[in-house]
């Protein structure tokens, strides 16, 4: 289709360009937008994390927040007494807000 449209044609030329502008608006619409504001909720979420936030990571652990580090790490209680040092991008945003609805 692109090839298509990258021909030369008379007089077709600034709707041949107006068609494949429309293509990249639809695409940054459907395709980029959602995907960086999905990025920038997890961003959000994993700076916000706090001690006693019930979470589950992205291999499926679930636990509750017991420290969280500086470097960019959380101690997490997965049992009484039992703790797990992981890093804070592997806590899955989804999974948790689905737990603590």
């Amino acid at each position: 289709m692109i090839a298509i449209l990258l021909q030369a044609q008379p007089g077709g030329g600034n709707l041949n360009l107006l068609m494949l502008g429309g293509i990249i608006v639809v695409f940054w619409f459907f395709m980029i937008r959602p995907q960086a504001k999905k990025a920038k909720e997890q961003k959000k979420f994993i700076d916000g994390m706090q001690k006693g936030d019930k979470v589950v990571t992205i291999a499926g652990i679930h636990g509750t927040i017991s420290k969280v580090n500086e470097d960019n790490t959380v101690q997490l209680e997965v049992s009484p007494g039992s703790y797990l040092k992981i890093e804070r991008s592997s806590i899955s945003l989804e999974w948790s807000q689905a737990i603590n609805k």
